[in-house]
């Protein structure tokens, strides 16, 4: 694993990748520095970083669309099959060269509390809460994006799927105003789920009869649910989706809150896409 750690870092830093990232998350930490903290004369360090939160929609796209789609393009991917190592390896080994990427510019960032401390009372504890929370997000959606460069062969495909996932989830809070709040249509929204996370096991394991079994499974239990009590189902499915939202999570921590809860959901999102890229990698390999 270290072989493919120190590959992919020297990978990101011989071209442009890690100078782009870098340059993009510190220019936009700049500018927004300038804007609230300077201008403003405020020294809450950790509204910069929840004011740009939206810049992951163009940083890490570019970070992680070539990090597996192009080794599978120029077919160096059969390499990466014939090492000694695990699937799991391969991918944790590229994945933390990314998060190394990411970590140089973060502690660029880090220094900017305590630049502003001595020019007025900042929070230190409240601005490095907000870092920390910041670099957990980026984590996740780092894994994301790494998961969806496994299943193209394109660059341009794994950057512009990612920037649109991301998208849907940074205004999914706002969407999910939009969904009725009744029992019913939550029952059926939930459904649709179900079927949704079925096919996507099928498509994994090539079983019809796990998938449909699970799925039989789910939606008898839903529906039991359904009938058992139907009032809990009122506003249900509007909350599970604004539930999901890692941007939303984030502002709570950026508010003073070190919500415990978000940095357990940012690390299980980045196990639970790591695992479906190993799946991605595994499938391909057996498949050739």
């Amino acid at each position: 694993m270290r072989a493919v750690f120190k590959h992919e870092l020297s990978s990101c830093f011989s071209n442009m990748t890690a100078y782009v990232f870098g340059g993009f998350l510190l220019l936009f930490t700049g500018i927004y520095v300038m804007v609230y903290n300077l201008q403003n004369a405020t020294v809450n360090f950790e509204y910069v970083l929840g004011s740009m939160s939206f810049v992951f929609l163009i940083i890490v796209p570019i970070l992680t669309m070539r990090v597996l789609a192009e080794e599978r393009r120029q077919k160096t991917d059969q390499l990466l099959y014939s090492l000694p190592l695990t699937m799991t390896q391969v991918v944790l080994g590229k994945y933390f060269a990314l998060l190394a990427v990411f970590a140089a510019p973060m502690l660029i960032v880090c220094l900017y509390p305590l630049i502003l401390s001595a020019y007025g009372n900042v929070n230190l504890a409240g601005s490095y809460s907000a870092i920390f929370g910041f670099f957990c997000l980026g984590a996740a959606l780092i894994a994301l994006g790494v998961y969806i460069s496994s299943v193209t062969e394109s660059q341009a495909v794994a950057a512009g799927l990612c920037f649109v996932v991301m998208l849907c989830n940074y205004f999914i809070s706002d969407l999910s105003g939009f969904a009725s709040s009744t029992a019913y249509a939550s029952l059926a929204s939930l459904a649709v789920v179900i079927l949704l996370v079925c096919l996507v096991v099928y498509l994994m394991t090539k079983s019809g009869v796990f998938a449909f079994g699970l799925g039989a499974v789910l939606e008898a239990g839903l529906i039991g649910l359904y009938l058992w009590d139907s009032s809990r189902f009122e506003g249900l499915f509007p909350e599970i989706i604004s539930q999901l939202s890692l941007f939303e999570r984030f502002y709570a921590i950026v508010n003073g809150v070190l919500d415990l809860t978000a940095i357990v959901y940012y690390l299980s999102v980045s196990g639970v896409f790591l695992f479906f890229s190993v799946q991605s990698m595994e499938k391909r390999r057996w498949s050739e």
